[in-house]
């Protein structure tokens, strides 16, 4: 067995936890998997598994060398794809990490068409807002709110997402609705706090058209966006994020925007990928369907 097959043979052992798992799913006998593996820790000079008669896992150096193997299996696949005369089937494994919100709202409930479209790949979902190290996570492309921070990345936009500043009922009632930026600087606010832990700025357009970045005390600070929500219900203060996200809270009255005549500009949406997946068929695929879901429900 070369060495290609048997980093496949590894890293489907990893994947599936269990030697006879991944001798089912390769089509290949149990004793041939075994040996593969004794042969590559054996050339490598290092074990690659934890072993025992009910569980198998990676090992420090087998979870380093998996991250590597996939990198390598995925570049091999690509290439043998871009110069293939059939046309173009992405397969195998695609791990991505989506901003949660955006996810839930956007994208998971319609991940059923993008499976049955592309059946041969096999998604890997993170969801979260933190920063990504897409290199070395193996994280294939990643789905983020606001400018992107990293210009070592590919970026391609997807969506401009309607902003909206709000308060709730109850916040408003006690402390008055403030008719200008101006006005604004009294009150408090939920206050977010972005990757870096760097409180953001509520931004406005004056009516000047100039842009206009103001900061309000709170007694809280936030770094989830569900929790951002969630506290500006609660009462304490005002919240600046994308329509969609307080819809059915602008609706009911839960919530009530405020300012909409200096409303801030449109939040940008991004899919990020490293460099060498930048003609992936299987991050390409990918990027086309979250552009179709953002610009098809935005």
């Amino acid at each position: 067995m070369d060495r290609f097959e048997a980093m496949h043979v590894f890293t489907r052992i990893v994947e599936l936890k269990s030697f006879t798992r991944a001798a089912e799913a390769l089509r290949l006998p149990r004793a041939t998997v075994t040996h593969t593996i004794q042969q590559l820790e054996k050339r490598l000079g290092t074990r690659l598994l934890h072993r025992t008669t009910r569980h198998v896992s990676a090992t420090l150096d087998g979870e380093a060398y998996y991250q590597r193997c996939q990198r390598l299996i995925a570049d091999l696949e690509e290439a043998e794809q871009a110069f293939s005369q059939s046309p173009v089937r992405p397969k195998g494994k695609l791990r991505v990490d989506l901003q949660g919100t955006l996810a839930s709202h956007f994208l998971l409930p319609h991940l059923g068409e993008f499976c049955a479209r592309y059946p041969e790949l096999e998604l890997e979902i993170g969801l979260g807002d933190r920063l990504v190290d897409l290199v070395r996570e193996s994280v294939d492309c990643v789905l983020r709110a606001g400018e992107p921070p990293d210009s070592s990345m590919v970026g391609r936009r997807v969506a401009l997402l309607e902003q909206v500043t709000c308060a709730s009922a109850e916040y408003l009632a006690r402390h008055g609705v403030p008719l200008s930026p101006e006005e604004f600087l009294g009150h408090r606010a939920v206050n977010f706090a972005g990757n870096r832990g760097r409180v953001l700025p509520f931004d406005f357009i004056d009516a000047h058209g100039q842009a206009v970045q103001l900061y309000l005390p709170g007694p809280v600070t936030v770094s989830h966006a569900e929790a951002y929500r969630q506290c500006c219900e609660a009462g304490l203060g005002f919240v600046q994020l994308p329509r969609y996200h307080v819809e059915q809270q602008l609706a009911d009255g839960r919530l009530r925007e405020v300012l909409a005549d200096f409303r801030p500009p449109p939040m940008a949406v991004s899919v990020l990928y490293p460099h060498h997946r930048q003609l992936s068929p299987r991050v390409r695929v990918f990027v086309d369907w979250v552009v179709e879901r953002m610009q098809g429900s935005s």
